[in-house]
């Protein structure tokens, strides 16, 4: 293993988040305060308890997941991203340093900057609702988990796009949607039995589902189920990843 090489790679990736820290950083809490406000405040009022958790505290879950999505694959994406459309891609490509180090030292990074995000976000919410995280090592597992499967999913982004539109189309169209529709703001029981059902088909759910778990032991599906299958989204990444390098799909072109 090339300690030296995925410290490299790692470092240069999170020195670009600490140059545009007040983008990078201060973004999500100014954007936590603006859905607390839109949605603690004004539907909240009408809202009191939701599975019998105040409303405030219930869309925390829902607004981290949010974050963790969004951010993992930005980051990633734009990581790996770059350095194809400067061409400094081939550089690393022709470096003594595997598939392995390159995915630890890029989704390490993105990673690692999702998971800050979202313990800001958490520290931002608990200045407007009370909070109290039942499952914290099952909170800080969902927590980690999603980052880098959504960092490995961005990374996939970034070898997939040929220009910076289709960057941004699968965040934009696809994620931010599902995310949306997936529980983050309501739970699925408030659905018309049908639509609950639409809605099972939906994999945020159960990333959403989980990870609301972890904080009030209330959720839409079981918590194993919820871990089956970001694992499975998980393993799922690295092997795309790993066939894209093999055959160097978007990278010798």
């Amino acid at each position: 293993m090339n300690i030296y090489a995925i410290r490299v790679i790692y470092q240069q990736e999170m020195l670009r988040a600490w140059k545009t820290s007040a983008q990078s950083f201060a973004s999500p809490v100014i954007s936590t305060a603006l859905y607390f406000v839109v949605f603690g405040s004004a539907i909240g009022s009408r809202i009191a308890t939701v599975e019998g958790v105040s409303y405030g505290s219930f869309i925390v879950p829902g607004l981290m997941m949010l974050a963790l999505l969004t951010q993992s694959i930005a980051n990633a994406s734009f990581g790996i991203f770059f350095p194809k459309f400067t061409g400094t891609i081939y550089e690393v490509l022709s470096a003594p340093i595997s598939v392995a180090e390159i995915l630890i030292g890029y989704v390490g990074a993105a990673a690692t900057k999702s998971m800050i995000i979202g313990l800001i976000i958490l520290g931002t919410a608990g200045f407007f609702v009370p909070l109290h995280i039942a499952h914290p090592l099952w909170m800080l597992l969902f927590l980690v988990l999603t980052c880098i499967s959504f960092s490995l999913f961005g990374f996939i982004i970034g070898l997939w796009a040929k220009d910076f539109e289709k960057l941004q189309i699968i965040p934009m169209l696809v994620i931010t949607p599902l995310v949306f529709l997936g529980g983050s703001f309501y739970s699925i029981n408030m659905l018309p039995p049908a639509w609950q059902v639409v809605t099972l088909f939906n994999p945020v759910v159960y990333l959403i589902s989980g990870f609301r778990w972890s904080f009030f032991e209330v959720a839409d599906v079981s918590v194993e189920l919820s871990l089956a299958i970001i694992l499975v989204f998980l393993a799922t990444c690295l092997t795309l990843v790993w066939w894209m390098f093999k055959t160097g799909y978007r990278l010798k072109q």
